[in-house]
């Protein structure tokens, strides 16, 4: 099969934030779609080793931030590059809430829509949150950034490849996560998007 063919499917770049209780947490997805008209419903597929998914399940609400052609790599690196577990991605931010007292974004997205999971499904990588929206906001008149845009004007461009020096690491071409080590495992699998090896690219020392 020739996953490249699947790369030219369309897709968006959210915030997608949740609380469980005093638990906050957000991460980047690619995957929203409405799903049905009424009520209104939308399908969110989140990775399962993301903090996010966990505190989704918990709480079956959330905000998801729709990021627009303003946004930057930093927003980007800062909510999808990092786990929730380990840092708190809200500690430092001053945040617009939702009707269910869940932080969005108040710059760099277009819109927000507040969300109450009605089913979920297990797909193996991922779980898909089948959701009723509770409430909509438009921020602004921007354009909303897709992950095309991402892929050619938000994030960084790979460096050029130098035959001559050491491997020191292997650059995942879809979210631009870093495996530091000069071999990658052949079964290994990006903690952050999920793709497999096939979507790595060497990283040379500098």
């Amino acid at each position: 099969m020739d996953k490249k063919a699947i790369y030219n499917l369309s897709y968006g770049v959210f915030m997608l934030s949740t609380r469980s209780g005093e638990k906050v947490n957000g991460c980047i997805t690619n995957t929203c779609m409405q799903v049905a008209g009424n009520p209104v419903r939308v399908a969110i597929s989140v990775l399962n080793t993301n903090y996010t998914c966990d505190l989704l399940k918990e709480s079956g609400i959330f905000a998801l931030s729709i990021l627009d052609q303003t946004c930057s790599f930093a927003t980007i690196k800062h909510f999808g590059f990092q786990s929730g577990r380990d840092v708190d991605k809200f500690a430092d931010l001053q945040m617009p809430k939702d009707c269910n007292d869940i932080p969005y974004m108040g710059w760099n997205a277009c819109a927000v829509i507040s969300g109450k999971v009605v089913e979920q499904h297990d797909l193996g990588t991922h779980t898909l949150f089948i959701a009723e929206v509770v409430d909509a906001k438009l921020i602004n008149e921007n354009a909303p950034l897709t992950y095309a845009d991402y892929q050619t004007k938000v994030k960084p461009k790979a460096e050029p490849k130098a035959q001559d020096k050491k491997i020191v690491g292997w650059r995942c071409r879809i979210c631009n996560y870093v495996y530091e080590g000069s071999e990658l495992p052949a079964d290994f699998t990006c903690p952050i998007c999920g793709h497999g090896v096939e979507d790595f690219e060497p990283v040379y020392e500098a």
